[in-house]
């Protein structure tokens, strides 16, 4: 077994964290909160990791919100969902502490940060037709975190995606996005839409970095790093861990850690152990080869998790004889991606999570046709893009294509709706636009007459409100995505008014699903499924409790916070017994 004892300048913890996403976070807060020293260590200059960049939705079964709405809901039916979604890669014991214990996970993280969680009444189990699935039950979305709780540190946030803010600094938190789509149509929501423009006009005017309206997993971030501040635990950035080292008692337990700060090698003790939460291997190139099919047939692969989680966690546990776990139905969080042309010359991906399901919005291939029901959750969404195959040699192409109208309504991609402007997107190359839709399908270089058939019988369907292709709009997740107000199919409306837009998608992750073989609260496994002592993984480091599966809005972010928890309490629980002589 590997790891390092280590000559380098001593620090002594009780237990480092490696990664400052909500895992870490919610590890170190809960065995600071038994009284642990605890250090987070980030190897960036930013702290937050991929959930700072997410929408920040938790996946918790049994929660108070449901309870206190009358709504129904129990562990072993969310067990019965978890197995199904999983199938042969089900996991009972780990998907059995996370069913337990979720609720308390959140309920620990709400007394902590001081923010309360709202359930998501309009988030269903993607799944419906699942046993144990649920509607507007479990999931749930944190309450606006004010910037200024952070002070000075607010500058060391990841800043989310560019392409999900405004003006480069104004969180659109998800509540407020139907505002923003009824802007000029609704007395209301214009007003409310005003304010919060305002707001931020006026925190940038007063000298501040970007706006102070934290939502989505970046205020969760911030109420989790500010909870940790309060709770004594050291926060660091520009700590990358080099090696895991051993305690010099036993060879099989992890006792801390060898640390680059700046231009010196320090070993950070830790008598109660490491927990990995470094954010999987989305950024790197050798990993994602190894582990995504389609990357190794020369297809192209956009992440939007940050570029710097390069599966430091795997490598620094597998040199401890740390195992991985790989039987999974998938390797990853799938999204269909976007690339949007930044003013200083960058390109950022953009997340379609919910456009496609809008009337009046297509997908097709490079070849002009449909593919897929554009409704299926995002995840399901590239699976069946991967299962297209190009020309030859040629990659396959996809695009969203929308009319006038749905573009105005519902916008398409990082093309905003009205009344905000298009030009940047026109500008750019984002955003192909034609008069007709001839003209657009030699712009994207494409069988005019094939795309002209497609929309021809998408709209014949979509006057009958049944999609008899893909079965569009038959699934209540489909529907829930769509147009409530749109009759007869939420999710179906002609393409008709010109002029015609297309944004080309591409294959994507927001985080990775193959990670370490842990237990039930977050023990690292070696080959032979033996804890190794003093090591714990959680978040993307930790492999998929859903076997590969995304079933839900929120399981990534739930199995960090939760997990997360479970392990902090887990290295207290240790510690105790360890104080005690037991």
């Amino acid at each position: 077994m590997g790891g390092e004892r280590s000559s380098a300048p001593a620090v002594d913890y009780d237990l480092l964290v490696v990664g400052s996403g909500a895992a870490g976070f919610m590890a170190a807060l809960s065995a600071a909160r038994a009284g642990l020293k605890v250090v987070v260590l980030e190897k960036t200059e930013t702290i937050g990791g991929t959930t700072a960049l997410s929408e920040g939705m938790v996946w918790i079964p049994g929660n108070r919100q449901a309870t206190e709405a009358g709504l129904h809901d129990s562990p072993d039916d969310a067990l019965a969902y978890i197995e199904a979604a999983a199938g042969d890669a089900f996991e009972r014991e780990r998907a059995r502490a996370y069913v337990d214990h979720a609720a308390a996970a959140l309920a620990f993280a709400e007394e902590e940060m001081g923010v309360r969680y709202l359930l998501a009444t309009g988030s269903i189990d993607y799944h419906q037709h699942f046993p144990g699935a649920t509607s507007g039950v479990r999931a749930l979305k944190a309450g606006i975190v004010d910037g200024r709780i952070l002070g000075k540190d607010l500058r060391r946030l990841r800043m989310p995606l560019p392409t999900t803010m405004l003006w480069g600094g104004m969180t659109i938190a998800g509540e407020d996005l139907p505002h923003f789509f009824k802007v000029g149509r609704s007395w209301a929501s214009t007003v409310k839409v005003a304010g919060l423009v305002a707001r931020y006009a006026l925190e940038r005017a007063a000298g501040h970095p970007r706006g102070l309206r934290l939502a989505n997993g970046n205020g969760l971030i911030a109420g989790l790093w500010a909870a940790a501040t309060r709770r004594g635990v050291q926060v660091l950035t520009g700590a990358r861990v080099e090696s895991l080292a051993l305690d010099g008692i036993s060879t099989a337990r992890v006792g801390g850690a060898v640390v680059q700060v700046g231009n010196r090698a320090v070993h950070y003790r830790a008598r109660c152990g490491v927990v990995l939460a470094c954010g999987g291997f989305p950024g790197n190139p050798e990993r994602r080869a190894h582990f995504y099919p389609h990357v190794p047939q020369g297809r192209a692969h956009h992440t939007l998790a940050p570029i710097t989680n390069t599966g430091d966690g795997l490598a620094l546990a597998e040199a401890v004889g740390a195992a991985l776990r790989t039987g999974l139905s998938r390797p990853a969080a799938w999204t269909p991606v976007s690339l949007v042309p930044q003013a200083d010359g960058r390109v950022v991906g953009y997340p379609h999570y919910i456009d496609r399901a809008k009337p009046g919005i297509i997908g097709v291939t490079h070849e002009g046709q449909r593919f897929t029901n554009e409704a299926a959750s995002y995840h399901d969404f590239v699976h069946a893009m991967l299962g297209v195959a190009g020309k030859g040699t040629d990659e396959p192409a996809f695009w969203l294509i929308a009319d006038h109208r749905a573009q105005r309504l519902y916008g398409l991609g990082a093309a905003p709706p009205a009344p905000m402007p298009l030009g940047a997107g026109q500008r750019s190359g984002y955003r192909v636009s034609a008069p007709t839709l001839e003209a657009l399908a030699v712009r994207l270089q494409m069988p005019a007459a094939a795309l002209e058939q497609t929309v021809a019988r998408f709209n014949a369907m979509a006057r009958t409100g049944t999609d008899a292709d893909f079965q569009r709009g038959a699934d209540p997740y489909d529907r829930a995505n769509g147009d409530a107000s749109h009759a007869p199919n939420p999710c179906l409306g002609p393409l008709e008014q010109g002029p015609f837009h297309g944004v080309r998608i591409w294959p994507g992750d927001i985080g990775t699903f193959v990670g370490l073989a842990t237990a039930a609260h977050g023990e690292v496994l070696d080959a032979n499924e033996a804890p190794i002592a003093g090591l714990y993984a959680v978040g993307n480091d930790a492999a998929s409790f859903m076997g590969g599966s995304y079933p839900a809005a929120g399981i990534t972010v739930g199995a960090a916070m939760v997990y997360g928890y479970l392990a902090g309490r887990r290295v207290s629980t240790a510690a105790v017994q360890q104080n005690s002589g037991a």
